[in-house]
This record gives structure tokens, C-alpha cells and sequence, in this order.
């Protein structure tokens, strides 16, 4: 009986048996993997921190928090102030009264949060601007994903500076 010979690509012509000419076990071909065993992580709730392409390897860093009657803005920086990651409520698609919720705060500082994780980030220090009912939320959600140091509020207070306008006419 003829056993058929085949190049496995290679250059090593194959037997019939699987085996090369001195007996070693042919190269096995990878697995293609399915859509859903490539997913699986992701599919089960995970969070999965990616690391950036240009990745700065930046360990700690400063947050502020901008929040106004309207919006939420975040921006995450390194200690000399170059912006490594930023969000807002309207970025995180809110449109409307919705954008000046605090679930929308929360929204956008895990958004700007999980940027500056895959850039190295671990520990930042916040500060907080302006009266708006996202401060408490967007501080809550900072500290689920990164180690806050320090919270300062950095609000500006006028002293009796400014002259007042004058009174409207009867």
C-alpha cells in the first residue's frame, strides 16, 4: 500500500503517518479562535483597562473638576499640568437637563478616568470648581478607580472686589 506524501510548508515532505522524515511530530496549525471566545472577557462585566499606544507611563497626577449648573467637565493632567485624558457630561452623549444630572458626572469622570488608567495613572489629586450637583458624584466615582490623595476646592469667592451694576430704573 502508497502512502501519499505532502509538503507541510515547510520544506519537510510528510508521510502518510504525520511524522517527517525523522520522526518528529508534524507543526501543528493554530486554533482559529470565534468571535465569542475572543470577546469572553469582555462578555462576562470585567473591566478591562487597555494600555494606550503612545503610553506615557505616568504614575500620579492632578484632576479637576469643573462643575456647573449646566455640565460636568473633567480633565486629568500630570503634576506639570499636560492634559492626559479629559471628558464631559455632553462628550458622554447627555443632551439636555440630563447633562447637569450627577449620573452624568459620574459618567464622564470614569470616562476621562479610565483613559489616564491606561496611560500608567494610579493616585491623583482633585480639585473641585464651581457649585453644581456634580462634585459629590464625580469624586465618588474617582475614587472607585484611582487612589485620591488629596480634595481641595479651588471655587473663586469674590472679596467685595468688583464695583456692583448699577440698579435698574423704574
Amino acid at each position: 500500500m502508497k502512502t501519499e506524501e505532502r509538503d507541510s510548508g515547510d520544506g519537510v515532505a510528510l508521510g502518510g503517518d504525520g511524522q517527517g522524515q525523522f520522526g518528529e511530530a508534524a507543526p501543528q496549525k493554530p486554533k482559529i479562535l470565534t468571535a465569542a471566545e475572543l470577546l469572553h472577557g469582555e462578555i462576562d462585566g470585567e473591566v478591562k483597562i487597555r494600555r494606550a499606544k503612545k503610553c506615557k507611563n505616568i504614575s500620579s497626577g492632578v484632576c479637576h473638576v469643573l462643575a456647573t449648573f449646566n455640565n460636568t467637565k473633567v480633565s486629568i493632567s500630570d503634576v506639570n499640568g499636560a492634559v492626559i485624558s479629559w471628558s464631559s457630561a455632553g462628550k458622554s452623549n447627555f443632551r439636555g437637563s440630563r447633562k447637569s444630572t450627577a449620573y452624568a458626572a459620574q459618567v464622564a469622570v470614569q470616562d476621562a478616568a479610565r483613559t489616564a488608567m491606561s496611560h500608567g495613572m494610579v493616585e491623583v489629586d482633585v480639585y473641585l470648581k464651581g457649585p453644581g450637583p456634580g462634585r459629590d458624584a464625580a469624586v465618588r466615582a474617582l475614587q472607585t478607580l484611582l487612589q485620591v490623595n488629596s480634595i481641595r476646592d479651588v471655587t473663586p469667592i469674590p472679596h467685595n472686589g468688583c464695583r456692583p451694576k448699577r440698579p435698574r430704573r423704574p
